[in-house]
């Protein structure tokens, strides 16, 4: 599959996106959102030999400048169609957050506005030590809409976040792992080797407990931990009986790797 916005490519059960218009920064532009939709959700989701999947930009510049300012510039909608669009683009990048697979963002150079919403969406962030991030979008009168707002303040605490929009400054890779945005900050020529090194230890592990453990950690943290624990019981009750554990149990006594199939 050829995309105008997107290069995919899989290796070792592990799928690469990269976000690919380096001449615009790799902005949120032209038909990104469909090729990101399509690789996701057509691809990495249905191809079983796809146990991680890692996104990144092209070049070394950005990992995602945000939204296309220049194509959106003179393109004013009216509110209900602006509302049924943005709607159209939180959908997307919810897909992406509750996505069954974990999800590696390796943020290569600037993750600003909605690229940097996209990378809040991955389940686990590395950034290149020349990584710049923000929310900038009050400089242009704007606000994060592609649930920035939500997002950040859940990840790295009300402050920060409310500091971070209203000031639209850009953070460094190393402020960012400070405050708990980023996982790990690597040198720029390590960062996708990193990326993928971690992607094969979380692939090398059972697919139902991962999918699992991802819902039930994101569950409980918007429902609270009555709630949280109900899920967790059901979820176990689920993987206790499946293959994939029995194999896990057998491997241990063997004292091999197991070969988990994901049921």
């Amino acid at each position: 599959m050829t995309y105008e916005t997107l290069l995919y490519e899989v290796r070792d059960g592990v799928a690469l996106i990269t976000l690919n218009r380096p001449e615009r920064m790799n902005t949120l532009g032209g038909s990104m959102k469909d090729d990101l939709r399509h690789a996701f959700f057509e691809q990495a989701r249905n191809d079983s030999n796809v146990r991680a999947v890692v996104i990144t930009g092209s070049g070394d510049r950005a990992f995602c400048a945000g939204a296309d300012i220049k194509e959106r510039a003179n393109n004013v909608l009216p509110l209900p169609e602006y509302h049924l669009k943005q709607k159209a683009t939180h959908e997307l990048f919810r897909a992406i957050e509750t996505f069954e697979k974990p999800v590696i963002a390796a943020i290569n150079g600037v993750a600003l506005g909605g690229g940097l919403e996209i990378a809040l969406c991955a389940d686990i962030r590395i950034a290149a030590s020349t990584a710049k991030l923000g929310l900038p979008e009050a400089k242009i009168g704007a606000l994060p809409a592609a649930g920035g707002t939500q997002r950040l303040p859940r990840l790295v605490g009300v402050a920060w976040a409310k500091q971070l929009m209203f000031t639209c400054e850009h953070i460094t890779a190393e402020k960012a792992l400070q405050i708990g945005l980023v996982n790990e900050v690597t040198a720029p020529e390590q960062l996708l080797p990193t990326a993928f090194a971690m992607a094969a230890r979380i692939a090398a592990n059972a697919p139902l407990s991962l999918r699992f453990i991802k819902q039930a950690i994101d569950l409980g943290l918007q429902t609270g931990i009555e709630a949280g624990l109900e899920y967790e019981r059901y979820a176990a009750a689920i993987v206790v009986s499946s293959e994939d554990r029995r194999e896990g149990m057998r491997a241990f006594v063997e004292k091999r790797s197991p070969v988990f199939r994901g049921v």
